[in-house]
């Protein structure tokens, strides 16, 4: 029995000692994959934009994340912290996408929308908005998919592209980038956005909740003026235009026989000869929102509708990206960023004709990946600028009702910080909607400070005011 005991302790010990040793040694291996990404950090740390103002308080990264080494695919993003006094530690993260397809976050959403600088008319300078969405969250943006942006490909059939491939590389970008910043995994994690982002972001987070293995602490999202089925997009944009006098009895009556059934995006055939007299009857007024002075400074088309249009304007947020574009092509400014180490051939572009025009992959509707969503508990608040003709209000809230959802909260208005109507809203069973009043297709663009507001709100998991 004694030898017994003393072999049995001899086998204890021995067992103890091994897992002490793999303790150590995983704590060994753990230490050093922190310090390899802590240093990948640094290479990607801003130390300071050309023609930044002095008063910034927060810290900034960008760089590139390889979502497909074999193809040579890797995207851009560019983080955006909370100011020091602000805690970022203690801020939760925000994952930003625009839409298009083909449209650059960096262009939009940080540079004219939710980000801390605006460039200014010269070019070369930037100015800190005072309504930037880094003062709640810490902010990232992504270029996606590849050729997008400073985003790219080696490849040159990775040039054909689409929903299904777009989704996966923004998660396996997620998977990556989270491995880099290690002390952002397990911190509340949402994503926002608008317009097109209304297919990426519910797909995407269709796959963080089916293969997220805890590294993601995915709470929910915020989506704008967004894409969400093909069939309720067309009868609601088509009610607005009618309702708000654009178009005449017999375009929409055309627009209605020919259209609803058909692709958002890729019209054809009768209902892209009706949507090019509807265009031709709007006039000379800015789609994105109605009640703005158009921009003819600039030659683009409209971004979010592939048809020849009878005008050649963007809305004002055209005229304002066409700084950001200048600023963005500066060597510079890219050494800066680190970006453009590819060194492409053609300049920087807020969106790419490329990637619209090869798009192969968007399903009509988004309705069904809500649906499971919803029944997942995340929270999803929509949001729709009221005077956007492009994905208007009543697009929207006919997609949000085909979900029959149960109301929780009935139609009323909600009040900002003046005690003035900002919007109107709706509480569902899973979701609430809600609407900026004043507001265009792009919503932080045209109204900052409701948009701040509403994102706070929005984080807080809290109503807006109701009185």
């Amino acid at each position: 029995m004694r030898g017994h005991s003393e072999s049995s302790s001899c086998s204890l010990k021995c067992v103890l000692a091994l897992i002490v040793a793999l303790q150590l040694s995983s704590i060994t291996v753990n230490a050093a994959a922190v310090k390899y990404h802590r240093i990948k950090q640094q290479r990607d740390r801003i130390i300071k934009l050309p023609g930044q103002p002095e008063n910034v308080s927060f810290s900034q990264y960008s760089g590139y994340v390889t979502v497909d080494q074999r193809a040579g695919r890797a995207l851009f993003y560019w983080l955006i912290e909370s100011p020091d006094s602000k805690k970022p530690s203690s801020k939760p993260l925000v994952l930003w996408l625009n839409g298009g397809p083909g449209c650059s976050s960096v262009a939009y959403g940080a540079s004219e929308e939710v980000g801390p600088f605006r460039v200014l008319p010269d070019g070369m300078n930037l100015t800190l908005s005072p309504y930037a969405w880094n003062k709640e969250a810490n902010l990232l943006f992504l270029d996606s998919p590849a050729g997008v942006g400073f985003s790219y490909s080696n490849t040159s059939f990775d040039e054909t592209t689409g929903d299904q491939r777009t989704a996966k590389d923004a998660y396996t970008f997620l998977i990556n980038w989270f491995e880099r910043f290690y002390q952002y995994k397990h911190r509340p994690f949402y994503i926002a956005g608008e317009s097109y982002a209304g297919h990426y972001i519910p797909e995407l987070s269709q796959l963080i909740l089916r293969h997220n293995k805890g590294i993601i602490n995915f709470k929910g999202f915020l989506l704008g003026n967004p894409l969400l089925d093909d069939y309720y997009d067309n009868i609601g944009t088509f009610e607005f235009w009618w309702n708000h006098g654009l178009i005449s009895d017999i375009t929409y009556d055309a627009l209605n026989g020919s259209c609803p059934h058909d692709s958002f995006l890729f019209p054809r055939n009768k209902c892209y000869k009706a949507l090019f007299d509807a265009y031709a009857e709007f006039g000379d007024i800015n789609p994105y929102a109605i009640y703005d002075t158009p921009c003819y400074d600039t030659g683009t088309l409209p971004h979010n509708l592939r048809t020849p249009l009878p005008w050649t304007f963007r809305g004002n947020d055209e005229c304002i990206v066409k700084y950001t574009k200048k600023y963005m092509n500066l060597p510079d400014v890219q050494k800066a960023l680190h970006a453009n180490v590819t060194q492409i051939l053609h300049p920087w572009m807020t969106c790419s004709d490329v990637v619209r025009s090869s798009w192969t992959d968007s399903p009509k509707s988004m309705l069904p990946i809500l649906k499971e969503l919803i029944a997942a508990g995340i929270r999803i608040w929509i949001f729709s600028g009221d005077t956007d003709a492009v994905l208007p209000l009543t697009a929207t809230r006919y997609s949000i009702k085909a979900l029959k959802l149960k109301t929780i909260t009935n139609w009323h208005a909600w009040y900002d910080d003046n005690q003035e109507v900002g919007g109107w809203s709706q509480v569902y069973k899973g979701l609430t909607y809600l609407t900026v009043r004043g507001a265009g297709h792009e919503v932080p663009l045209g109204r900052p400070r409701l948009a701040l507001m509403l994102f706070s709100h929005y984080l807080k998991n809290k109503t807006l005011p109701s009185s």
